[in-house]
């Protein structure tokens, strides 16, 4: 998988590609990350990206033209499956999208900025607008980090048990049951008798059974 990131903030996005899962997948070869300052496609010697939107009202804008310069030169080197524009008014991110966009091979990820960008951007090169919740950031950086980090570790190879992603929270609208390790006795709390069995057909049972209990009770709409 390739992802190519178009923000005005690169250096903000990097921290979280250069440690844990994402930097292993990376030095692995399972994904190629790139960064793209939207400043490098700006207008003038002042490198501006952004303007004041026509009409009036408080918010700058992120401009079409750089966007389309950066989108364009990308699109001459490769197919791309998606172009995706991290918005809050998008499709809020849940596991059903990331397992899809994790079967993708090439993705052009845009970071909203300011008041948003350019309605023509959309109508033109978007193809996807994510968000990761019903809230707004300063920009789409922080979201296109959580979205990747997402898509990532799905990849074959990127985790160190592929079977460990499967028994996610959401991956089958449950939340995961509780886990427990060392020691089986912590001040009086005890661990569970069953999981210390050895009865994995039991333990299988009883994590399913502990699935739905817990997904009744704190996230019943996962259910509908």
């Amino acid at each position: 998988m390739r992802i190519d990131i178009i923000t005005v903030l690169p250096e903000l996005l990097k921290s979280p590609f250069e440690a844990s899962i994402l930097k292993r997948a990376i030095e692995k070869n399972l994904v190629e990350v790139h960064f793209h300052n939207l400043r490098d496609y700006s207008l003038g010697n002042y490198k501006q990206v952004d303007d004041y939107q026509f009409g009036g009202g408080a918010g700058m804008v992120l401009m079409v033209e750089p966007i389309d310069k950066c989108i364009s030169k990308l699109k001459k080197e490769r197919e791309y499956d998606d172009v995706i524009y991290m918005t809050p008014d998008g499709d809020t991110l849940n596991q059903g999208i990331s397992n899809e966009v994790s079967l993708k091979k090439n993705l052009i990820i845009l970071c909203g900025h300011y008041k948003g960008v350019d309605q023509r951007v959309r109508d033109l090169f978007i193809t996807r607008e994510i968000s990761i919740g019903d809230y707004v950031l300063s920009g789409g950086e922080l979201a296109a980090a959580v979205l990747c980090d997402s898509i990532i570790r799905l990849l074959p190879g990127v985790l160190n048990d592929e079977t460990s992603a499967l028994t996610d929270s959401f991956q089958d609208n449950l939340l995961a049951p509780p886990v427990y390790t060392r020691p089986s006795d912590y001040k009086g709390l005890k661990v569970p008798e069953i999981l210390l069995s050895g009865d994995f057909p039991k333990i299988e049972k009883w994590r399913e059974e502990q699935a739905m209990e817990r997904t009744t009770k704190l996230r019943p709409d996962l259910l509908k």
